[in-house]
């Protein structure tokens, strides 16, 4: 099973993927174009055109794992908007809800406190 601890973040390529792509497609990917270290320890979550189709890349600290999910009925609810670099950031609850067919846009957060981790790119300099 894939060990998801808290600060594991979840990342979603937006758009759609290729699912011929294998590891090193996807890797090339994460690596390139979302501008994320592909064995960081976070997921990168990967959809078809079609949004029947998806693809989780996840390093686990020894390999990488490749796991995928094809829906016999209906659509994944996709992003379709996100950062400069074509990705969305979601929660574990999330991509529960995502993998599960729940709409995102749907669901709104309770106002509970949440410790919100602040990525090392993201601090502004100069202060």
């Amino acid at each position: 099973m894939l060990g998801i601890g808290a600060a594991t973040r979840v990342y979603v390529a937006i758009g759609a993927t290729d699912m011929r792509k294998g590891y090193e497609g996807l890797f090339g990917i994460v690596r390139d174009r979302l501008l994320i270290d592909p064995l960081s320890g976070h997921l990168f979550v990967f959809c078809n055109a079609r949004r029947n189709r998806l693809k989780i890349l996840f390093w686990d600290g020894s390999g990488i794992w490749l796991c995928s999910k094809r829906l016999e009925r209906g659509r994944f609810s996709w992003p379709s908007q996100g950062d400069e670099n074509g990705k969305v950031r979601l929660s574990q609850e999330q991509l529960s809800m995502l993998i599960g067919g729940i709409e995102l846009k749907q669901t709104r957060r309770k106002d509970w406190y949440r410790k919100e981790i602040v990525e090392v790119g993201a601090e502004k300099s100069g202060d």
